[in-house]
């Protein structure tokens, strides 16, 4: 699934109906939103929420022309699940800028100790794809903002949608190793997106 430039709306019906369209993203949002510890959330995408994001940059940049409608989608189209798996942005938060800078120094690598898993421990695992287009972390820390590519073959999600407890986990000695189980509500939203 992709979205072209018929799905938009232009700046001006978008300016219209921002608010509304607004509240609607906003809980749709906190519906796939999964927070592992106390400062790193994954926010699962969907075509509405980059539908939103892509009206958002369009709306924000004052862009009208049909090449950069079309750059922005291009940007953000790799981010809809195509029925194999989620996509999902990672933000590591922290209020204090100071704390937020010693943080993701320390945290440095965290993107690549990342999982899904069938059990608390991950013995049953499977390792995303992060920031699959480029590099977001350098040599002295982290990027507060990773995009996590988490996909399955059709015997891995038949595995998955079996299995009656699903896990995040975080292996970085900094953050963990810790795991946390996916709530129902998430299941849920998550499930619809790998049945066949």
């Amino acid at each position: 699934m992709a979205l072209t430039r018929q799905d938009l709306l232009s700046l001006e019906e978008y300016s219209e109906k921002r608010s509304d369209f607004r509240k609607q993203v906003m809980q749709h949002k906190t519906a796939r939103r999964f927070y592992i510890g106390e400062s790193i959330a994954f926010y699962f995408e969907s075509e509405l929420t980059v539908k939103y994001q892509v009206q958002e940059m369009l709306r924000i940049e004052k862009i009208f022309d049909a090449e950069g409608i079309q750059e922005e989608l291009d940007s953000y189209n790799p981010l809809i699940p195509d029925g194999n798996g989620w996509r999902a942005t990672m933000m590591i938060e922290y209020v204090d800028p100071d704390v937020r800078k010693k943080r993701l120094a320390e945290l440095k690598g965290v993107e690549e100790t990342l999982w899904f898993g069938l059990d608390s421990e991950g013995k049953t695992r499977f390792i995303p794809t992060v920031n699959p287009d480029l590099e977001r972390s350098n040599e002295d820390k982290t990027s507060a903002v990773h995009f996590v590519f988490f996909d399955f073959d059709d015997q891995q999600k038949q595995q998955i949608l079996a299995a009656s407890d699903w896990f995040i986990g975080i292996d970085h000695p900094q953050y963990g190793p810790l795991s946390k189980s996916i709530g129902d509500r998430l299941k849920v939203e998550l499930a619809k997106e790998i049945i066949q």
